[in-house]
């Protein structure tokens, strides 16, 4: 009686990757998904530090195995090859984050860096966000006012010199435009943002 080997896990993923480009049958790529799934969940996981993200991403990286998997070439192991796109897929996302949040801190002036994860990133993103669209509904002298006293840190005496009013006055405005800024704040985004 002939027994069967195993076939090797380097050998059977080559298998299942033929066998799917050939026939493109379903299952072929349902069999490395459940293979996989966990794995590039937990690397995911590890690099983004957020399960719904991470679940997003495992998303993204097994569409971008399905359209890219005919140039799988064979030379490293499957599982090597799905590490590299899991990885730089995380990595990107990161650095598009990181992208997002510098081109708005840059537009709007420094804000403190803080050790945060992720899902405080995206929460400081969507107040920025925010805080742009109050400042483009304002008038510009409304604008200029409000990012030279908070955002810049220029004292009312400063504003009022190169303004060529009294200090009263610049408190005034600025009293009005924040005002006005908290109304369109409520009028977009409501009480519950």
């Amino acid at each position: 009686m002939e027994t069967k080997t195993p076939l090797a896990p380097a050998f059977q993923d080559r298998e299942t990757i033929l066998q799917f480009l050939h026939t493109r049958r379903p299952d072929h790529f349902q069999r490395l998904y459940r293979k996989y799934a966990d794995k590039i969940y937990r690397k995911c996981l590890s690099i983004l530090k957020d399960e719904s993200l991470a679940q997003d991403a495992r998303q993204e990286i097994f569409h971008k195995i399905f359209l890219n998997l005919s140039k799988f070439d064979g030379h490293s192991r499957f599982s090597t090859w799905v590490y590299s796109i899991t990885y730089n897929h995380c990595i990107d996302r990161v650095r598009k984050a990181k992208r997002l949040r510098t081109t708005s801190l840059d537009q709007l002036g420094p804000i403190p860096e803080s050790e945060c994860g992720v899902e405080e990133k995206v929460l400081l993103e969507a107040r920025i966000r925010r805080l742009e669209a109050i400042l483009e509904g304002l008038k510009p002298a409304e604008k200029t006012l409000l990012v030279q006293k908070y955002q810049e840190g220029r004292s009312i005496k400063d504003i009022a010199a190169e303004l060529g009013i009294t200090e009263s006055a610049v408190k005034m405005r600025l009293k009005r435009a924040k005002h006005k800024a908290g109304k369109l704040y409520l009028a977009t985004f409501g009480t519950d943002s």
